[in-house]
């Protein structure tokens, strides 16, 4: 069977088609400024030259019959007909309470995710976007559901529930969700494999970090918790969200600079995190290169960042009791060689020793620890979309 997994953002379609026989990518590519001036397709066949097409195209519908068009085309298409797709996998941001697994999509499910649309408003309309355009062009296979929250809803109540007035949980499921679940979920798992030991008696703390950037606990097989809350501002400084701060900060600064809601939402999501604090960029490199040049704020703004990292893998480790790993992974943690350092830079204590040398290494599956370190520390390259694959295979089958 071949699956093509399918990343719908507000005005992108990020793609992959895989065959199942052995999990190969067969093509990827992303379309880019659907429904935005300037649209353009970049289309990557294996084994074949990377082909670029533009084209305004009005929305969703008309971005998936081009991406389907290029999958068949006779000259840089890797299949021959329509037919030869099994199954379609759509990466979900939000299920909400409603969904621990992935799903058939049915009515039902898209129900769920429509009500979610309060709670993911960046995010889960887009992905319906692309469920229903995708259904409307292939109407007789099976699509399914993987959600980014899914994977994180093995949390307890004590970890998940915030301390506001009960009733904001009972009413509106106010809570934590946790994100980036398809990503902990690999590279978890590929740690527990490297660590030669059953999943379900590993303690891995796995770190996601790129421009969004999450950490999970996982004990026992199961996510204990998770840095990300309701939405995905909550806990780490990211390239451009605040992370963690002081609630009242909200009211404040809605006061001082005469915002919004909807304004102010946009000053901590688009405009804080990395960017705001070095004034630089929100990529980790420029700031790195605008620090080495003695940029002040720039070094601040990493010290910040190194510091609430470490500051979460303490929690991790007090609340595991132990832990066998730390994993680092996406952009930042599979590339980033000062910063996996001086992450770990003072944590012997905790038994966590990074060796300089082998930490020479970027988006290679590698064991970065010194010998003589109690935790292991792994940098593994993460896999979404294969994830998504095999959920959607073994559903579609």
């Amino acid at each position: 069977m071949k699956v093509l997994v399918v990343n719908c953002g507000s005005s992108s379609i990020k793609y992959q088609l895989l065959d199942m026989t052995d999990e190969s990518v067969l093509a990827k590519g992303l379309l880019d400024r659907v429904g935005i001036p300037g649209t353009v397709l970049k289309h990557e066949p294996v084994g074949k030259d990377e082909v670029v097409i533009k084209k305004d195209l009005p929305d969703h519908t008309e971005g998936m019959k081009l991406v389907l068009e290029v999958l068949v085309h006779p000259e840089y298409g890797v299949i021959k007909n329509m037919d030869e797709i099994g199954a379609v996998g759509h990466r979900v941001v939000h299920g909400g309470e409603a969904f621990a697994y992935s799903v058939v999509i049915d009515d039902r499910v898209k129900q769920a995710i429509r009500e979610c649309f309060d709670i993911a408003p960046l995010h889960n309309p887009p992905n319906m976007m692309g469920i229903e355009a995708c259904q409307a062009l292939m109407p007789n296979v099976k699509h399914v559901a993987v959600f980014d929250t899914a994977f994180h809803q093995t949390m307890p109540a004590k970890n998940y529930m915030y301390a506001l007035p009960y009733e904001l949980y009972e009413k509106y499921k106010v809570r934590r969700y946790g994100f980036h679940g398809t990503s902990h979920f690999y590279v978890s798992h590929r740690a527990a494999d490297l660590l030669g030991k059953p999943y379900e008696q590993c303690k891995i703390i796995t770190l996601h970090l790129g421009n969004g950037a999450s950490m999970a606990a996982i004990m026992d097989g199961k996510v204990i918790d998770t840095s990300m809350g309701f939405t995905p501002l909550e806990g780490l400084v990211m390239g451009t969200r605040c992370g963690d701060i002081d609630p009242a900060i909200v009211f404040f600064i809605m006061e001082k600079l005469n915002l919004s809601t909807t304004e102010v939402n946009n000053y901590l999501n688009k405009k804080s995190g990395m960017l705001g604090l070095s004034g630089v960029s929100n990529d980790l490199r420029d700031i790195q290169e605008a620090a080495a040049a003695g940029n002040e704020k720039a070094q601040l703004a990493l010290d910040v960042y190194y510091t609430r990292v470490k500051s979460y893998i303490g929690n991790y480790i007090a609340q595991l009791n132990g832990c066998d790993c730390l994993v680092f992974t996406a952009g930042v943690g599979e590339n980033g060689i000062d910063m996996r350092e001086n992450i770990c830079k003072d944590l012997d204590y905790l038994g966590i020793k990074l060796d300089p040398e082998k930490n020479k290494v970027r988006g290679k599956e590698v064991d970065v620890a010194a010998d003589d370190s109690k935790v292991r520390i792994f940098v593994i390259p993460t896999n979404e979309e294969l994830v998504i694959a095999r959920d959607t295979y073994q559903l579609a089958k």
